[in-house]
């Protein structure tokens, strides 16, 4: 297999670059690789909790993680430690990478979340968006993470969002 396809039992670290700089890496258990989505599984990465309001990710907690060398966003199932399905994390960032043992993966600060039942559809971090200053500097990166959030938004509103990750 070439070092895009690697064995599925495989560990890579997921590397989340923001503004230039690592925000967070971690573990991940490569799951599958077809040469353009990658699915990778690792338990929550984060200090502590996480308490957004109407999720909270917490010890225990683990992400099915998919990524794509061609779309605009990474889609992270999240189950607790029971395996119920809490729902959805979206990231809207630039097309995923595979370097060796490292996903790395640009955060462009837009995300969505989708509630298990597909009742709570919310976007977020827009103001961030905003102040990140990407549609003056980089204006078609800017235009495809808009559109990438509008793509997965919209498969949510419509009910085929699960489709996505068959």
């Amino acid at each position: 297999m070439s070092a895009n396809s690697p064995d599925p039992a495989h560990r890579l670290d997921v590397v989340l670059v923001k503004a230039g700089r690592t925000k967070i890496r971690y573990a991940a258990e490569l799951l599958s690789d077809d040469g353009t989505r990658l699915a990778v599984r690792a338990p929550w990465a984060g200090d502590g909790v996480r308490d957004f309001g109407f999720v909270r990710f917490e010890r225990g907690d683990v992400f099915t993680e998919y990524y794509w060398r061609d779309r605009w966003y990474a889609v992270k199932e999240v189950r607790d430690s029971a395996g119920r399905l809490k729902g959805w994390y979206c990231d809207i960032t630039r097309p995923a990478a595979l370097s060796g043992t490292e996903l790395v993966v640009e955060d462009l600060d837009l995300d969505l979340w989708v509630s298990a039942d597909g009742s709570d559809v919310r976007r977020l971090d827009e103001d961030e968006f905003e102040e990140s200053g990407l549609a003056g500097s980089d204006p078609a990166a800017a235009a495809a993470a808009v559109a990438a959030l509008d793509e997965l938004e919209g498969l949510a509103r419509a009910g085929g969002f699960t489709a996505l990750l068959r």
